[in-house]
């Protein structure tokens, strides 16, 4: 069996049917396929990536000791990261007991010889829908190892949906999920957007894609039009909504299903949480035992929150660290610390951002002559992974602007290549 190190580093041992893709995007519609070709030509990668079952073992183990702690009664209210006034009824000390899990987490990882580093969490991670495609195109494609992922996503997909409406409304009926994104018609992955809405059509639920200007609350209930919503799939930054008073006003009352919201936000994907994880001390007195303390410690890349006393020694050690503001997304405002000038690094000390230690992602060769860094995202739904996808780029960051990169599939090789089945 073919070890995946050795995989990544052969450029024409993972090459993608291109053709396949090519007819599984044209049958989406040709106006859905101009419109990836116009606005996301470097959207799918040319070539697989390959983990090994260790790594991916590694992976699942650090997002099951994540999960024990941001479910732990004392994850507390602290710092700001989970006021009160964005709870949901029913969450109690920073655990959300009753209310939605939240849909499509995003655990990133960068896989080096040294394992597997988690970098950071997201809770409206996109790309599922895509990669799912991407998956299905290459299904008769012969590849080796095996695919990370759940078999027939679309089922797993939907029942996740309907999964998120049963948690507060019990055996009615999901007849109307919103998408919502601020101008979502000019989002990068707006055809991904019109894909989510074909696949919930085809499960008989109506869907619209919406900006939130466009909610109206009366009688009870949220609007678009005269169409209520029953639930929100939230693709927002405006993480704790305060942009969007009546989409936070629904959610508080409990008039609409939003997920993800801001209280799964701020229990996982507020960047401070990733210090407070790699805390031995805190984890200690939160009751974390030591085999999941070990594990994070060894599966998240030292982080602590940037403080203007620490100017000096963030100085001195700036080229082995990432800044990364707290409440950043789609690596906005995020600076690798040997590229920072004193302008920006004065900016940064004042500006709330996380400081972590640098875990160098994996290399995947794409031709003879160049190689493509790239993460690995895990999606994620109430601890357990669905789907893994790798993301190949040039630069500090992923970006979908790189010839030959973007979303690629991910596949399980080497030793025990059927652990991949364990998803």
């Amino acid at each position: 069996m073919v070890e995946a190190k050795w995989l990544n580093a052969d450029a024409h041992a993972a090459r993608l049917n291109g053709a396949a893709l090519q007819q599984s995007l044209l049958a989406q519609g040709e106006a859905w396929y101009e419109l990836v070709v116009e606005r996301c030509p470097h959207l799918f990668a040319d070539v697989a990536v390959f983990i090994s079952p260790v790594q991916l073992q590694q992976m699942q183990g650090v997002i099951a000791a994540v999960e024990r702690v941001v479910n732990n009664e004392k994850w507390i209210i602290e710092n700001g990261q989970l006021e009160t006034e964005h709870l949901k009824p029913g969450t109690e000390n920073g655990k959300l007991k009753t209310g939605p899990s939240g849909v499509f987490y995003g655990y990133d990882f960068h896989l080096n010889s040294d394992g597997a580093h988690l970098i950071e969490i997201n809770t409206n991670a996109g790309g599922a829908f895509l990669n799912a495609l991407l998956l299905d195109s290459q299904r008769d494609v012969d590849l080796p190892g095996v695919a990370a992922s759940e078999a027939d996503l679309e089922r797993v997909f939907i029942a996740m949906f309907r999964r998120e409406w049963q948690l507060q409304r019990g055996d009615a009926a999901l007849t109307c999920i919103a998408i919502v994104d601020q101008m979502p018609e000019q989002q990068y992955l707006y055809p991904e957007f019109l894909l989510a809405q074909r696949l919930f059509e085809r499960a008989g639920i109506h869907v619209c894609i919406a900006d939130p200007a466009e909610f109206k609350s009366r009688d009870g209930g949220l609007y678009v039009g005269e169409q209520q919503i029953d639930l929100v799939y939230n693709r927002l930054t405006d993480f704790t909504l305060q942009q969007h008073p009546v989409l936070l006003h629904a959610y508080l009352e409990g008039s609409v299903v939003l997920t993800p919201n801001p209280a799964h936000y701020a229990c996982y994907a507020d960047k401070r949480n990733l210090a407070r994880l790699t805390d031995v001390d805190e984890l200690r007195e939160l009751g974390v035992n030591d085999d999941d303390i070990a594990t994070l410690q060894s599966g998240i890349p030292h982080t602590f929150v940037v403080q203007p006393d620490l100017e000096v020694s963030l100085w001195a050690d700036r080229k082995q660290l990432f800044f990364k503001p707290y409440s950043g997304y789609g690596s906005r405002g995020a600076y690798r610390g040997e590229k920072l000038t004193r302008r920006v690094f004065g900016e940064i000390l004042q500006s709330g951002y996380i400081a972590q230690k640098l875990a160098a992602p994996g290399e995947h060769r794409v031709s003879d002559e160049e190689s493509l860094k790239y993460d690995v995202r895990c999606y994620v739904y109430d601890g357990k992974i669905q789907l893994v996808a790798a993301r190949l780029y040039q630069g500090q960051t992923t970006n979908f602007r790189t010839p030959g990169g973007g979303f690629a599939p991910v596949r399980v090789a080497g030793q025990s290549d059927a652990m991949a089945g364990n998803l």
